[in-house]
């Protein structure tokens, strides 16, 4: 992580502070001549071979790093302790701790007069075992979990009743259920850690497959976050077409509209890319006469926000104002910035994908690694932030167990809100209506 070059910085010596021309970079001076392949710019290490690091890092018989090994010592223990601070599940399995042991009772050997880094390294240990400790009960806590209930929905002219419950019924004012997505949103992201993102570095198979090749434990939280993506969005289009009443409807969309804009003001840009995925889904998209009675102003205006064309580039405008009214934050409030976490993933992705690990001279492409490490740096500050909204337990109930329709029932209830308008929707209908009574 970025806090961890200020361990480097100090560790590789004085080279790190000094000056470089404009993309130029600055030879690191040190033991042997192998320590020469190691480049600075800017104060920051950007390539080295992996020999020339480690040969600038370790010391020997006749050279340390440090000029006092009681110094190199204390860094080392800095450096293993953001190490397992940031990514514990490194340290899972009995060879890894092992290792760990054993660097350490090295280190500790170096200290025996004022036992200043036992201590620091016993402090250590015991908040790894902590850590690996509560995730584990965490993580069967989880599989226990249910994700909610999918509603076949209606079979055919069974349109619920009016009094059944709707969103509205449970809570009328956007403001209100914006900042209740935002604890949501807020509870499931402070779940997923910087080890969770490093998966998508390592063991990303495709951009529309999450899982890793190995253990699916260390992907749960990032699934977990997705799932609650696509039900907010499958929730979104189940309160619009189980509507009986094309006001009610109108109603209902314009509703949710409000709310999208009114995350979109907080800073909670993922549960507002829900809320437009789900009205943008074409059981409520093809709602003609429903959205002919709309106010659409306001949908296309965050529309506009949203727009993939120049890869989302007033996302990205909205998501910089965003980060940078954090940044200056006098108030919780303020500090709120909850990324549409797709898109944050794909560029994650892309930024591994498109830039090789290695540079032409065999050198560690330590500049590709800084700007994954920044990333999600900023992603996990903003992991952090305390909402600071009321929490109702009742909406938060709603939005989080209320049935969803699946999607050949969201088509039975568009259908029959609005009939079919061309072959194409006649078709699918008459195929949807064969589907369905055969199966009844």
């Amino acid at each position: 992580m970025p806090q961890t070059s200020v361990v480097f910085s100090s560790i590789l010596g004085p080279s790190c502070s000094g000056q470089v021309q404009p993309g130029m970079g600055e030879r690191g001076g040190g033991a042997g001549g192998g320590s020469g392949d190691l480049i600075f710019q800017d104060g920051r290490l950007i390539s080295g071979s992996l020999e020339a690091l480690m040969e600038h890092l370790v010391p020997t018989v006749d050279y340390y790093p440090d000029a006092k090994l009681k110094s190199f010592s204390a860094k080392i223990v800095q450096l293993l302790k953001e190490w397992t601070e940031a990514f514990p599940y490194d340290f899972q399995d009995e060879k890894a701790m092992a290792e760990l042991k054993a660097i350490t009772h090295r280190v500790t050997q170096c200290d025996e007069e004022n036992g200043t880094v036992k201590k620091a390294i016993a402090q250590m240990t015991q908040s790894l075992l902590l850590s690996l400790a509560a995730r584990s009960q965490l993580q069967e806590l989880r599989e226990k979990l249910r994700p909610p209930a999918v509603d076949k929905g209606p079979i055919l002219k069974t349109k619920p009743p009016a009094a059944q419950k709707d969103i509205l019924g449970v809570c009328c004012d956007p403001l209100v259920l914006a900042q209740q997505l935002t604890h949501i949103e807020l509870d499931r992201v402070s779940s997923i850690y910087p080890e969770d993102l490093m998966q998508i570095v390592s063991h990303m198979d495709s951009l529309d497959n999450h899982r890793c090749r190995g253990d699916l434990t260390k992907t749960y939280s990032l699934e977990a976050y997705d799932n609650w993506f696509n039900c907010l969005s499958m929730l979104v289009a189940t309160e619009v077409c189980r509507v009986v009443k094309k006001k009610h409807r109108t109603r209902m969309l314009e509703f949710f509209i409000d709310v999208a804009r009114e995350c979109f003001n907080i800073g909670n840009f993922n549960s507002m890319m829900a809320i437009i995925s789900g009205m943008n889904l074409s059981p409520v998209a093809r709602l003609k006469k429903t959205w002919s009675k709309v106010k659409t102003a306001k949908f296309d205006v965050l529309e506009h926000h949203m727009d993939p064309s120049s890869n989302f580039c007033n996302y990205r405008t909205a998501l910089q104002g965003a980060t940078q009214r954090s940044q200056m934050a006098n108030s919780s409030r303020e500090k709120i910035v909850i990324p549409v976490f797709n898109l944050f993933v794909k560029d994650i992705y892309f930024l591994h994908k498109i830039h090789t690990n290695h540079l032409p001279n065999g050198h560690i492409n330590f500049k590709k690694f800084w700007e994954i490490s920044r990333q999600i740096h900023e992603f996990m500050t903003w992991t952090q932030v305390e909402c600071p909204f009321e929490k109702d337990k009742k909406i938060q109930s709603y939005l989080l167990t209320a049935p969803i329709y699946s999607e050949e029932a969201l088509f039975v209830a568009s259908f029959e809100s609005e009939g079919p308008e061309n072959h194409m929707e006649k078709d699918s209908w008459k195929t949807l209506r064969t589907t369905l009574l055969n199966r009844a």
